[in-house]
């Protein structure tokens, strides 16, 4: 970062946008940091390597490096200026918004039945990093009863962290790994309900995905994850399997659930754009920069 500012002067920047939790330590133009959540300071299991932006976040804000900060919601938003006791009118929610090929599809076998599985066979859909702060040992346990009352299997999509906890094989349960974007609407919209146990989130991509595919969401109560799916998704307590089981019995037995969340899903889904996003992070550029060049006030 040290050789960043003069870099800046030659290009004559008007603003530097930090998505990592940094900006420059030496001001060359106005800057704007984002901080998708607080999750490094949460609970060090979740981030064996975050020390270096533990000890640095902090200072950069102190001194007023990030003109501006971004926040993916609310509820970040509201902890950041907490945490890092800052002025309310210097930090602001940008929401981020699902790809536009996240909609409803038809289902086929190619584009909505992963791996191997029979496409006779219903199943709950989990996407995302597999990671200690995903609670994914809890939803494997949660879910076997389910299993073993509906045979409805469970699909978890994403990349494995090799800090993932253990997770046993289990009748059922198929490990789809990393799957290709396009082919992600397709297994949504196949879903029964994707199910979503996060302790912690900034925001809750694969949600709003899910909802704009019109897949019914099991999310757990955590503040970001209520906030985006605004009433649209069932939520449960993140340590209480029994809540989880019975959400899953629900979504699996009623037809008539399943089709009045679908209809939540979307109606929240398309309050979300990227082009208010970038509208959004436009006009936080525009205040960094009146704020810089006025200075830092």
């Amino acid at each position: 970062m040290y050789g960043l500012p003069k870099q800046l002067r030659k290009m004559k920047a008007d603003v530097f946008h930090g998505t990592d939790f940094s900006v420059p330590y030496l001001p060359a133009c106005a800057s704007v940091m984002t901080v998708h959540d607080l999750s490094p300071w949460m609970n060090p299991d979740w981030h064996h390597g975050a020390g270096r932006i533990r000890r640095r976040t902090p200072l950069l804000l102190r001194l007023g490096l990030a003109t501006m900060v971004i926040t993916d919601c609310q509820a970040v938003r509201r902890a950041v200026i907490s945490r890092f006791h800052l002025a309310e009118d210097r930090v602001v929610a940008v929401p981020l918004a699902a790809g536009a090929h996240f909609k409803p599809v038809a289902l086929s076998m190619t584009m909505s039945m992963p791996l191997s599985m029979p496409s006779a066979e219903p199943y709950l859909l989990y996407v995302g990093t597999l990671e200690p702060r995903k609670n994914i040992p809890f939803l494997v346990e949660a879910w076997k009863q389910i299993y073993i009352e509906h045979g409805v299997k469970l699909i978890l999509v994403g990349r494995r962290r090799d800090d993932c906890p253990p997770i046993a094989q289990h009748p059922g349960l198929e490990f789809a790994g990393e799957v290709k974007d396009a082919a992600l609407p397709g297994l949504y919209c196949g879903a029964i309900a994707v199910v979503y146990p996060s302790h912690y989130e900034g925001f809750g991509l694969p949600v709003l995905e899910a909802m704009a595919c019109g897949a019914p969401v099991i999310a757990s109560t955590d503040a970001a994850l209520t906030e985006l799916a605004n009433g649209a998704a069932i939520h449960c307590d993140a340590s209480n399997p029994n809540q989880w089981a019975e959400a899953m019995r629900t979504v699996i037995t009623r037809p008539d659930r399943r089709r009045s969340m679908k209809e939540q899903g979307l109606l929240r889904a398309h309050q979300f754009s990227w082009q208010n996003t970038a509208r959004k992070t436009r006009e936080v550029y525009q205040e960094a920069i009146a704020r810089f060049h006025r200075g830092g006030k």
